[in-house]
Formats: structure tokens, sequence, C-alpha cells
């Protein structure tokens, strides 16, 4: 090895060290950064011509590159609705234009947020994938950009259930009057429905006692509600009748008619009225309506229609299944993050922003939901800090400092000794 060849091997490993701060410092800057993978620096020989004894000398080193370690980061819980964190392996999948680059990302950077379209989108604008699922619960097949801020769509009442205890001792009134139901029927109570378009409707329950453990019901709504209504006269749009054991328990329960015409609303609306488990129907009759001595009691009343309502929060379970929770105290079902896993975690490569992009040597992302797979879970309310151990990188920093120390003396005495080459001629 000449002196020249000296002076530049230690050229070259200046040069090479210079660039493995520059990733230390890169992993040391990005400390908080949250998503964040630590890189570390690789470095190869390089070999020039060879000995008197056949063998190939070292001509100095040159940088590798630098390969991301994708070890888990710690779990931070934030609390915010929108912040996901990976437990695990694999990456959220994200698309859209990211430094004049378009195209599908991978990150492990879960902070994201509704756009004004109500797509769930990350900090700069980039759609988050996932697969959309419908009013019945059936997930989609394929993955498409996550749309959350959808209205949840109103269910018309069919079905209202009544616990009631009827006085034993109720008179027998006059004939029913629909006209005039307050001098006709023993009691009353009310309940909210609902119609096709979401609209509430009050009801009036009238019960009337028939003697003998016989009762007949109707229900009533202002005409101004129905279709060729009159507004103001209460109209009725169900009835029925019970019938109770010498011991109060309730026998038989039926449905006369029942079909209500709301303004605007699906015609023909028919709202069943149940009272409870009928001895007839195979029940107790007592777990519902009662007809035992004492005052009227409506007891509880639940019906199955709600309006619609605009998303006001999500919650997000392991598998990635993120649940919509509506205005109208309504929840369902909305999507299902997306995950994805790579062949060859290496073959990635870095786009900035906490974004990977899949190689040739990464091979096509593989899209699943969280938990299967090598795919890990996904934790709602948090973020996966850096993956950066500060203590390590700084030692590293230390020993890289003194190898460019050890460098710079090596062309530096190199150096001297063609200073005393040159003074050969004196």
């Amino acid at each position: 090895m000449s002196i020249w060849t000296s002076l530049y091997t230690g050229s070259s490993g200046l040069s090479t060290l210079g660039q493995a701060i520059g990733v230390v410092g890169d992993n040391i800057a990005n400390t908080s950064t949250v998503g964040f993978k630590a890189s570390r620096a690789s470095f190869r020989d390089m070999i020039g011509g060879a000995a008197p004894n056949g063998q190939r000398l070292g001509t100095g080193v040159r940088f590798a590159g630098a390969q991301v370690g994708f070890g888990q980061g710690s779990v931070m819980q934030t609390g915010a609705g929108l912040d996901f964190a990976i437990q695990g392996g694999g990456f959220f999948v994200v698309n859209g234009s990211h430094e004049g680059m378009n195209g599908t990302f991978l990150t492990r950077d879960g902070r994201f947020q509704l756009d004004k379209e109500g797509f769930l989108v990350t900090s700069n604008g980039l759609k988050v994938q996932g697969y959309s699922v419908d009013t019945n619960g059936q997930i989609s097949a394929s993955s498409g950009d996550m749309q959350l801020g959808a209205q949840n769509a109103p269910v018309a009442t069919s079905n209202v259930d009544l616990s009631v205890n009827l006085d034993a001792s109720a008179p027998v009134l006059p004939p029913w009057d629909p006209a005039n139901p307050g001098a006709t029927s023993n009691y009353s109570s009310s309940v909210t429905v609902y119609d096709s378009l979401g609209a509430e409707h009050r009801v009036d329950l009238h019960f009337r006692s028939d003697g003998n453990g016989a009762w007949s019901w109707y229900a009533m709504v202002d005409g101004g509600e129905l279709t060729g209504g009159t507004p103001g006269q209460p109209t009725e749009i169900a009835s029925g009748s019970l019938s109770f054991t010498p011991e109060g328990l309730l026998d038989v329960q039926t449905v006369n008619a029942s079909s209500a015409d709301f303004i605007g609303a699906t015609p023909g609306q028919s709202i069943t009225f149940d009272f409870g488990d009928a001895l007839s129907q195979g029940g107790t009759g007592q777990s519902g309506t009662t007809q035992y001595a004492g005052a009227f009691n409506l007891r509880s009343t639940a019906q199955d229609g709600f309006g619609a309502g605009e998303l006001v929060n999500v919650s997000v379970a392991p598998d990635g299944t993120v649940t919509g929770i509506f205005s109208n105290g309504q929840s369902r079902p909305m999507a299902q993050l997306a995950l994805a896993s790579v062949r060859s975690e290496d073959g990635l490569r870095r786009a900035g922003g906490q974004l990977f992009q899949a190689t040739q040597a990464s091979g096509e992302p593989l899209l699943g939901a969280a938990g299967t797979g090598s795919r890990g879970a996904v934790v709602a309310g948090a973020l996966e800090s850096s993956n950066v151990d500060l203590s390590n990188e700084l030692v590293t920093l230390i020993a890289y400092q003194r190898a460019f120390q050890a460098n710079a003396r090596t062309v530096s005495t190199a150096d001297e000794m063609l200073a005393e080459v040159a003074n050969l001629k004196r």
C-alpha cells in the first residue's frame, strides 16, 4: 500500500463516518417523533490491488446505507378518539399525494382525524384505508378510503313494549269515545314513537276496564300528524284488548288493528304493542302487565325506533373495527381499519413523514384485519412513540467520533510522510 493509498484510505473513513454520524443525528432528532423507526449505519470495506502474497489489500471503507429497525416503540395513552397505535407487527395503510409522490404508503403513525367530507385522514391529508361495514354489519371484501362522517339513518318504530299495573278495582265507564278519551278511559299514559323519516310522534295510550278482568286499550295521536287528519283531534292508530286471571296475571293480549299514516312518511306504519309474557303465549303472566289491586302504575316502556343522528364519537376494537357513536344514542360498526404486512420490512423505502413505500425488495403489501397473520392489534386512544434508544445512540455517537478522530490521524500521518518524501530532495 502506497502513502497515497493510505491518504485516501483515511479520507474514505472520514467521509463514511461523517455519514454514519448523520444517521445517529437523525435518530436523536426524532427521539420524540410519533411512529419513528430508528436506523443504523452499515459499512462495507473496499479492496484494492493484490499484495505479494496474493492477498488483496484493503483500501478503506464505504457507507453501505442505513438499515431501519422496525422494533416496537412504547405505546403512549393519549385518550384521543382518533389516535391509534399498533401493538405488534403491521402498518397502517394510507393513500394520496406526499411530497410529489402519489400512491399507497405504510406508516406506524396513528395520528388521524376526520376531514370536512368525513374521511379518516392523516395530519397531511392522506386517506386511511380500511373496509366499509354496511348497516347489516357485513364487511366489504375490498379496502378503500374510510369515510366515517355519515349520518345514522332513522328507523321507524315497529314494536313498543310496556309494563303496566292496572287497578283491579277500576270501575266500568261509559262506552269508548275517541273524541272524548279522557272521560271514557280509566287511565292513560304516553310513549314516543318514530316514523320512517325519524320524526317523533307522541302516542297516548288509554286503558278502559270492561269488567271481570277484561280491558281495552287504544293508541291515539293528534290528527294533525296524520295524512288527512284534523289538528287537535285525537285519532286512533291502534287498539286491542287484555284479559287477566283472578290472580291478576296477564292471560291473553290481542291487537285489533294497528296502522298509522304519518305525514310524509311511509304509509300504513304498523306498530306492535306488547304488554308482556301472557299465559296464553307460554309466559308467566306477571313479568309485564298485571292487574293487581292498587293505583295505576306504568313501570316501563321501550320502543325500537329512533331518529337520524350525527356522528359524535368513535370507539375502536383491537381488530380495528370502528364503531360510530351518534347523537341519537345509537351506535353501529362503520368500518374496519386495514393493516398491511410485507415479506421483508428491510426492503421498505423511507418516504419521509414516518411513511414507507413498498419496493420489489419488500414485496407488495398484504392487507388484512388486525390480529390476523403477522398483524398486531389496534390500540385505541394511544400512539406508538419513537423506538429510538437515546442512551445507545449517544454511546454510538461517541464511538463514531473516536473512529473519525482516528481516521483523521491516518490522514495527517500520511500527510507528514509525504512531506518527508518531498524533503528528501533538499
